[in-house]
């Protein structure tokens, strides 16, 4: 079995709602699908994330070609060494990361169809039935928060997110309003994406933590280390790295310091599911937990980290999810998660998901005619 074909599509789906944070303000996810054939017919299925520019992340899955073509996709291991080290993306290692996960899971879709195994047997087996999912907050107005709240409850969520860093009094009083919908015993996270300092952050996660925080992702800058370390030694909050974790020397210098008491990330920050599974074990192995995180992403990641997640040990409750955010997909069937907090065992081999090629091309014709959804616009996804 050799690899024949690599292609990429740039596609483009909305949100139902402007996404909007301490650092972007946006109407949707822009993603690179990576599909790839082998001389026998199967056929794989990534997503690499596009990052702040979609089509330098195209080209760079595309400047892989010289390391897949003629290869056999179980080679993935030295595959990746190639491209990062006779590719010289160890120079970019971000926008590397960001690139070849797509290519990654392409290639492990391919590995677990040709044997008739779901992704899941690869990575250890199950060390679990069912992942729990996060409900994914807007900030708006108290009643808006509140009607929030209620709609994922009907969905079973129990553990609720929220941004934080633009606006600490207004996000006081949402985070008040969070507890006393959801009661005593489901979970509020926040998420201030750096904006603190570490003298802010001590103030205002005392302040917040009167309503009991489940844990802070990311409130101070990622770099130093120190700070996080800092913060961590001085509050009772517990702490979630995210902004930090871009590179593999990058989670594991958090995992050495003690930085955090949760990580959250997934193989985009660190180029390889095995990565994922490597660095995650050894989180256990220091007593912290993992939390998948999502930049904004189709099914096909969705489906990719969820396999992995049902073989960890030390995942938590709440993983960060996008599609119930989301005005459709990519894949023939919607991902469980649409309708409930909790997602079980996939059917199927490979990543246990089927791209519908109709659904791809009308997102990638709304990337043709609208581009990328970046970071920093204005518009409302219902104006594109």
């Amino acid at each position: 079995m050799k690899i024949t074909q690599i292609e990429t599509y740039i596609a483009s789906i909305p949100y139902c709602d402007q996404e909007i944070s301490a650092r972007v303000n946006r109407g949707g996810v822009t993603d690179v699908v990576v599909k790839i054939v082998t001389d026998d017919g199967l056929i794989g299925w990534g997503e690499s994330c596009s990052g702040a520019d979609v089509k330098s992340v195209e080209c760079a899955v595309q400047s892989a070609r010289p390391f897949l073509l003629g290869r056999s996709p179980w080679d993935h291991e030295q595959i990746c060494r190639d491209f990062f080290m006779r590719g010289l993306w160890d120079y970019r290692p971000m926008t590397g990361n960001f690139a070849f996960a797509g290519i990654d899971m392409a290639l492990w879709d391919i590995c677990a169809k040709s044997v008739d195994q779901p992704l899941y047997q690869f990575f250890g087996g199950l060390a679990r039935t069912s992942v729990n999912y996060f409900a994914y907050l807007k900030q708006g107005s108290l009643e808006s928060v509140r009607k929030q709240c209620r709609q994922n409850m009907r969905r079973g969520c129990t553990v609720f997110y929220i941004k934080a860093g633009i606006d600490f009094f207004a996000e006081k009083e949402m985070i008040r309003v969070i507890r006393e919908t959801i009661g005593e015993t489901s979970k509020i996270r926040i998420d201030a994406n750096g904006a603190w300092s570490v003298n802010e952050a001590l103030r205002n996660l005392a302040e917040l933590d009167e309503c009991r925080l489940d844990f802070a992702e990311q409130p101070v800058a990622a770099e130093p280390v120190r700070n996080m370390a800092e913060l961590r030694a001085h509050t009772a909050v517990a702490l979630c790295a995210n902004e930090g974790l871009g590179r593999i020397s990058d989670v594991w210098e958090v995992i050495r310091a003690r930085a955090a008491d949760v990580l959250n990330f997934s193989s985009y920050w660190v180029g390889s599911l095995a990565n994922f599974h490597r660095l995650a074990h050894a989180a256990n192995w220091e007593g912290l937990r993992v939390c998948k995180h999502t930049h904004g992403e189709f099914g096909l990641a969705a489906a990719a980290h969820h396999q992995l997640l049902l073989t960890l040990p030390n995942i938590v409750d709440g993983h960060q999810e996008t599609a119930s955010t989301m005005e459709g997909d990519i894949l023939t069937e919607d991902l469980p998660i649409i309708q409930s907090a909790d997602w079980g065992v996939p059917a199927g081999t490979g990543l246990g998901v089927t791209v519908h090629e109709g659904r791809l091309q009308e997102a990638v014709e709304r990337y043709n005619r609208d581009g990328q959804f970046l970071p920093h616009q204005t518009e409302i996804s219902s104006a594109l």
